[in-house]
């Protein structure tokens, strides 16, 4: 007998693909568990499979870096609650991320991807449930998507949550409009623009804006946190770069190309929600 849950929840997090180096992105959660019925005629309770899945997920992947630490060149070290990740670019640029702990998943993978995370994933999931489950298999889907999207990374120095962590992005859908009417080109020009990209904070760049290396760093509630990355894959804003900022930022910068329309700019943070700003 199969016990299955469709859309258990969505993980937003970055981790570092071995071409395009830091990658935001969102993935819906499909869970399936096999077992046999308790006193009750249930494998387990839907309530305690929801709960207890989102729980180890938000504690390891939501909202976090991962690493491949098989991947071609990674290099780590985890020292007194800290971790420190350098990697190469295939372009010669530098990545270094150092983040508490907590903020950083390991995985033992020559690559990030939707089967490889599922694999480790597996049986630490597993144990997490009564003996009569006996087997559990979790699928990890990227949300289909027609119109223009982007992957951006990002950090949220005041959020008292995850979102804090320095290196941590979504898969996001962009919507323009127009006096009204969606504009699909101003669409592809800002996903173009937006492509893999760090959306940084200017009064958390420690570097000089036009060097060849942005580097930024802040102090959190959760430890200090530092992020080196090529100044081409960044995108600096005056502001902080919650959902809603990115959007009104998006709306304004239209609207000094178009001053006699009214834009309105829907920005997705990740899977079904995101801001709205007009100008």
């Amino acid at each position: 007998m199969k016990l299955f849950v469709d859309n258990l929840t969505h993980v937003d997090f970055s981790y570092l693909h071995p071409q395009r180096g830091l990658l935001g992105e969102s993935w819906a959660v499909q869970l399936v568990l096999e077992g046999q019925l308790d006193q009750q005629g249930m494998i387990c309770d839907f309530g305690i499979v929801k709960k207890r899945v989102k729980a180890w997920l938000d504690a390891h992947i939501d909202h976090a870096l991962v690493v491949a630490m098989d991947m071609p060149g990674v290099r780590v070290a985890v020292d007194k609650g800290e971790t420190q990740v350098s990697w190469t670019y295939p372009t010669g640029e530098r990545f270094y991320c150092r983040s508490p702990e907590q903020a950083i998943a390991l995985i033992p993978a020559a690559e990030i991807t939707e089967t490889t995370l599922a694999q480790w994933c597996r049986e630490q999931l597993l144990a997490l449930f009564p003996e009569q489950v006996k087997g559990l298999d979790i699928l990890f889907v990227a949300e289909k998507i027609e119109s223009s999207f982007y992957h951006y990374s990002h950090g949220l120095q005041q959020h008292d949550g995850n979102c804090q962590r320095i290196a941590h992005g979504h898969r996001s859908r962009i919507e323009v409009f127009r006096n009204a009417l969606r504009d699909q080109a101003l669409e592809a020009q800002w996903a173009e623009t937006f492509r893999d990209i760090y959306i940084g904070t200017r009064s958390h760049l420690i570097s000089d804006e036009g060097a060849s290396e942005h580097r930024y760093r802040y102090d959190a509630p959760q430890g200090e946190f530092e992020l080196h990355l090529p100044a081409e894959v960044c995108y600096v804003m005056e502001s902080v770069s919650t959902v809603e900022q990115i959007a009104t930022h998006l709306a304004k910068q239209i609207k000094l190309e178009h001053p006699d329309s009214e834009i309105v700019v829907r920005a997705y943070e990740g899977v079904g929600k995101g801001a709205i700003a007009t100008a």
